[in-house]
């Protein structure tokens, strides 16, 4: 935990005009909460969380990349609305993701003297958000978290659904626990602080929904990515919406994943595999990891006789337009084999008694969760993979 790194600061002043916050509501019964989505958003952090603290008393979670940008205007909001407030800044990376780090922000948290009704506001993306979100789980048996996602990837995804968790050496989000946030807070303005990089990695996340559920919403994408992706407040505000209102949906049916919501995790089950292939290494992020994940998952599909190539087409050929990774040719090493990508499979949170379980599709927005799939399937996709990479 240290001070925020000095860098050239990034304008992130108040939007001219800015549209309004759009508003969704996560129903959860007693746990439900809102999300608010816009730019310009962080600005009226407090005032939002207002209604929703225990006390007055929070304890913001940020890293070192996010906190010279976004702390200072997050604090400010919450000084507006008597919000009394400390920060923990933690490294960036998803190394922070781990039990060392989860120890000294619980030591840390514990030191300081929190209590039961002291709330962590966890401003950062996706890392920031699982790691503080399970501190919060864990600590004192449960306090309050909020969700203030600075990434594309977090706002509409991490962000929302209460998963909260850290990785393990034998892969990710293994130890972990379901903990919903008070109020998810999502400034598309943040995006504008993001390496292109980054952003097509929350990209990703974006077109999953298309192609779990949203046919149409998947045709929007085809016209309005370069506008998305190039700035436009817009675009982005109701890509954020309409991801998170997919996801809200799904998450209100099937709370802890005994169904529906596993369709959130369409090509994460090979995204985890190659990205414990690489050791979790910078060379694959989570967002590159779901887009090719999602085209072998479609891949799969087609080769079980669910439908033709062509939806695995059109996804490899939206994704190459944007600038998305679609193979393994810049990954693969001399260990890499199907058995390997197997073997991380066997170690995936959705394998039930040995068996593998996929999200798959035989089209664009029909999507469905199949279990007990044969191996030997999985491995001609691995292998007609591994050979094009080659």
């Amino acid at each position: 935990m240290t001070e925020p790194a000095v860098s050239d600061p990034i304008q992130n002043d108040e939007p001219e005009n800015p549209l309004p916050l759009a508003t969704l509501n996560v129903a959860l019964g007693d746990r439900s909460y809102d999300i608010f989505i816009g730019d310009g958003a962080i600005r009226q952090a407090g005032h939002l969380m207002q209604g929703v603290l225990a006390s007055p008393n929070t304890v913001i979670v940020t890293d070192e990349n996010v906190a010279p940008h976004w702390l200072a205007p997050l604090e400010a909001s919450l000084n507006a609305a008597g919000i009394t407030h400390r920060a923990v800044i933690l490294p960036p990376g998803e190394h922070t993701k781990s039990l060392k780090y989860l120890d000294e922000l619980t030591d840390s948290l514990l030191r300081d003297g929190i209590d039961r009704k002291t709330t962590l506001i966890a401003l950062g993306g996706g890392v920031i958000g699982d790691l503080t979100g399970f501190a919060a789980a864990v600590l004192l048996r449960g306090i309050d978290f909020v969700q203030v996602p600075t990434t594309l990837l977090a706002q509409v995804d991490s962000s929302v659904g209460g998963k909260t968790g850290i990785d393990t050496r034998y892969g990710k989000n293994l130890i972990g626990a379901f903990h919903q946030p008070k109020v998810v807070i999502a400034d598309t303005q943040t995006l504008d602080t993001l390496p292109r990089r980054e952003l097509l990695c929350g990209y990703a996340e974006v077109v999953k929904y298309g192609v779990i559920n949203d046919p149409a919403f998947f045709e929007w994408l085809q016209s309005n990515a370069a506008v998305l992706l190039d700035g436009d407040a817009a675009a982005r505000r109701e890509a954020v919406l309409r991801s998170c209102t997919s996801k809200a949906e799904i998450v209100a049916a099937d709370e802890r994943e005994s169904g529906v919501r596993a369709l959130l995790n369409l090509g994460h089950t090979f995204a985890h595999a190659l990205e414990a292939q690489v050791g979790f290494e910078d060379k694959l992020k989570h967002g590159e990891a779901v887009a090719i994940g999602m085209v072998m998952a479609l891949d799969l599909s087609a080769r079980l006789k669910m439908g033709d190539t062509s939806a695995r087409d059109r996804l490899i050929a939206h994704l190459q337009d944007v600038g998305l990774p679609t193979d393994i040719k810049t990954l693969l090493g001399d260990n890499w084999t199907a058995n390997a990508l197997l073997d991380h499979m066997g170690r995936d949170k959705k394998t039930e008694g040995g068996k593998l379980t996929f999200i798959l599709a035989g089209d664009i927005g029909q999507s469905e969760v199949v279990r007990n799939v044969d191996p030997a399937v999985v491995t001609q996709t691995l292998d007609a993979f591994i050979a094009a990479a080659r």
